[in-house]
């Protein structure tokens, strides 16, 4: 079984963003029982993958499920052996506010934060990485 955590700060926010009102219907856009947090990772990224979070009414068959303060996160067959043993903490800054995902499974991260190098793969090229522009 895959372990995936969320700060009590992060489970508060998705919670949030899982009720919050949709604009024009005025409705919420879903409930704690049938919305879920996907946690994935997705080619690309400055570092060579990148994570990806997002809302989701379905659970799919290779989904694995984990109950985190009150949440269902699912993560999919593809991403598991890339997320297992991280967490997710939320932050807000005068610079911004985010999900910050940390993950031993990697080895080196962007300045971002948003995308990573798994262990066991090459490592980046040093000289394209100084020059590479963001694109999250």
């Amino acid at each position: 079984m895959i372990q995936v955590t969320l700060t009590e700060t992060a489970a508060n926010k998705v919670k949030e963003l899982i009720q919050r009102s949709d604009p024009e219907t005025g409705q919420p856009l879903g409930s704690i029982e049938d919305t879920y947090l996907r946690m994935y990772v997705a080619g690309g990224g400055c570092s060579g993958f990148r994570y990806g979070l997002a809302l989701d009414l379905n659970i799919h068959e290779d989904d694995e499920v984990v109950q985190v303060h009150g949440l269902k996160v699912l993560v999919d067959g593809n991403s598991k052996e890339y997320l297992d043993g991280s967490s997710v903490d939320y932050a807000e800054s005068v610079a911004g506010s985010g999900f910050l995902v940390s993950n031993p499974n990697n080895w080196s991260t962007c300045g971002c934060g948003q995308s990573f190098n798994p262990k066991g793969e090459e490592a980046p090229d040093q000289q394209h990485q100084s020059a590479h522009a963001h694109t999250h």
